[in-house]
């Protein structure tokens, strides 16, 4: 019998091991939340008999600047359990979809918050119900001034607030009209089964939403294309219950804008940070400006590989195949730190300790876990990282990179804010994940002299700006027309979300490339489209993260850097990234990035001919 070990690294394992049979120091340590299922339930207790107190504020938050603050702080108590509450029940969740008890802890949250939030929906109402002059009587109150920047941040709202019945019916309804983003989730992680092949070794292995990524690098041209054609099969017998589900959320993204008094559902999804829609559509125009160097990119690919026709299911495997790339955990790990030195010591002590003893990563995939990875660190918590590592995937190694980013951005927001101020935006997120891929990438060149390594790397580096600067932004365009759809009033349907997308494949992979028609269900499998206009922000994330790396490596200074992380959520991101020496309002920093796309291109086509 296989070991556990041998299992969990899925590095050859006959099957997708069970959660019980992966060792305990390959998963994350959630006693800094709960150390028991029965803890989380006397938490949750609490928080039921907690909550309703927030009525005992209700017609009250006009009386005073002292009165305001006994409710503001009382929010945020209710806020922090909440917050640890949620955080332990969706990583349980995440550990194994098909357990019911985690399944259960989950639902009943949600329901409950559902209730939590009808309690204290009157917050915004009364509080944009006072006048401009009282406004600003709290704003210069010293009682209220550790609350001055939330409460800045939410008068912009004010024009976007209903009255106390209709937020109140927005958040009684919000769990029945946010419910597709769990049910996609189900449906691809639990019920899908995309059954087995055998990779170039001769290995029977099980095809998963995890291993996916592990095939299409198979150097194997017919296992790649088996198991892309495999794969698609399981989401075209499932197609209209995607789209299905892939619509609603759509069509509540849009009610939730027009309930809000927004142009757009995508105005609506900028205004909180505060994002102009000239950022959004500079983002495509400059990609779409910049479209020759990518396609040279793919012409070169299917030059080298010897391919006769280059399909998507190509674009993944490394073009230098003979270079090793089994790079165990504890190596990637060494990987990472080693890249990291000039962010300083500090920081690369944290880490170290959280990536090894301190077990904040769950590390590898097991039967009903969720696919991808994140990093989820909440103000009381370890930033914890969920990954599925498969040593056989080099792209891993980066995607470790790019989490340790996200949790390191938390370990220091949450020690420089206070609780209101330390939730940083998801524009400002992608920024510290793509920035330590950069300068893994820096690392890693300058530590091999060997030609092929070189041009590994390199090509490792142009397919990290071609998935996160091209490929999100034709997914944010294909975000963008969806909803536009809806919003005109067409029908969201399959057929219209396939000639949508068929039309994005074709403008981006250019006429000399071999599209299959599997293909145009792309679109529907992806789970950050159930959260709309994000995946935008992983391309201005890597264009800003160029621009930091870039004056790091150059000065030798992190502290801009460092005290970027440290910022938070304590000004707006635009302002945010201005402050730490990059413009977002301006196209710059976009096309910068895709002139470094274009220069790795060239370098990268002058190794391979030499």
């Amino acid at each position: 019998m296989l070991s556990a070990r041998f299992l969990s690294e899925g590095d050859g394992g006959k099957r997708t091991p069970l959660r019980s049979e992966v060792k305990v120091e390959d998963t994350w340590d959630l006693n800094p939340l709960y150390t028991s299922d029965e803890e989380w339930e006397k938490d949750f207790a609490v928080l039921q008999a907690e909550f309703p107190k927030a009525a005992e504020f209700r017609g009250k938050l006009a009386e005073g600047a002292s009165k305001l603050r006994e409710a503001l702080e009382f929010e945020k108590t209710v806020d922090l359990r909440v917050e640890r509450l949620n955080q332990y029940a969706a990583l349980k969740v995440t550990e194994d979809s098909s357990d019911a008890g985690a399944l259960s802890r989950e639902a009943r949250l949600d329901g409950l918050l559902v209730r939590v939030g009808e309690a204290f929906s009157f917050f915004q109402p009364e509080l944009q119900a006072l006048s401009d002059e009282a406004y600003e009587a709290y704003l210069a109150d010293p009682v209220l001034a550790e609350w001055t920047i939330p409460l800045r941040k939410l008068r912009r709202l004010k024009p976007h607030t209903l009255t106390a019945a209709e937020e109140r019916l927005l958040a009684l309804g919000s769990a029945a009209t946010r419910g597709h983003r769990d049910t996609f989730s189900q449906l691809t992680n639990v019920d899908m089964k995309f059954g087995s092949l055998r990779d170039s070794r001769g290995q029977e292995r099980e095809l998963t939403q995890s291993s996916f990524s592990s095939f299409l690098q198979d150097r194997d041209p017919a296992v790649r294309k088996e198991a892309f054609h495999k794969f698609y099969a399981e989401f075209r017998d499932h197609q209209y219950t995607v789209a299905s589900s892939l619509a609603n959320s759509v069509r509540a993204d849009v009610f939730y804008a027009r309930a809000r008094n927004y142009p757009s559902a995508l105005e609506c999804a900028l205004f909180y940070d505060d994002v102009p829609v000239s950022v959004y559509d500079n983002l495509i125009g400059s990609v779409r400006n910049h479209l020759q160097p990518l396609y040279r990119y793919f012409a070169l690919r299917k030059r080298v590989l010897g391919l006769d026709e280059i399909h998507h299911y190509d674009t993944y495997v490394p073009m230098v195949g003979d270079v090793h790339t089994e790079v165990p955990w504890d190596g990637a790990v060494e990987k990472v730190l080693s890249a990291l030195v000039p962010l300083g010591d500090k920081y690369r002590e944290v880490l170290g300790h959280g990536l090894r003893d301190g077990r904040w990563c769950d590390r590898y995939e097991n039967k009903g876990k969720r696919s991808g990875a994140f990093s989820y660190g909440t103000y009381t918590s370890p930033p914890y990282i969920m990954m599925n590592y498969k040593a056989d995937v080099f792209s891993d190694v980066y995607t470790l990179a790019h989490e340790a980013g996200h949790s390191m951005h938390t370990w220091y927001s949450q020690r420089a804010q206070s609780f209101q101020n330390y939730h940083y935006p998801i524009f400002l997120a992608e920024v510290a994940s793509t920035f330590n891929e950069i300068l893994l990438t820096e690392h890693l060149l300058k530590t091999t002299d060997d030609p092929r390594m070189r041009a590994y790397i390199l090509n490792r580096q142009i397919d990290d700006l071609r998935g996160t600067l091209y490929r999100q932004t034709m997914f944010a365009e294909f975000e963008k027309a969806i909803h536009e759809t809806e919003e005109s009033g067409d029908a969201l349907t399959l057929d219209t979300f396939q000639k949508i997308y068929r039309g994005l494949l074709e403008a981006y992979f250019g006429p000399d490339f071999a599209l299959d028609e599997e293909l145009n269900l792309e679109g529907l499998r992806i789970p950050h489209f159930y959260g709309a206009f994000y995946v935008y922000k992983y391309a201005t994330g890597i264009s800003a993260a160029a621009a930091l790396a870039e004056q790091v490596l150059a000065t030798g200074d992190a502290s801009k850097y460092l005290n970027f992380l440290k910022s938070g959520g304590s000004r707006f991101p635009i302002e945010t990234l201005a402050e730490a020496g990059v413009d977002m309002s301006t196209p710059a920093p976009v096309d910068a990035a895709l002139a470094l796309f274009e220069r790795r291109v060239n370098e990268l086509e002058t190794l391979l001919n030499a």
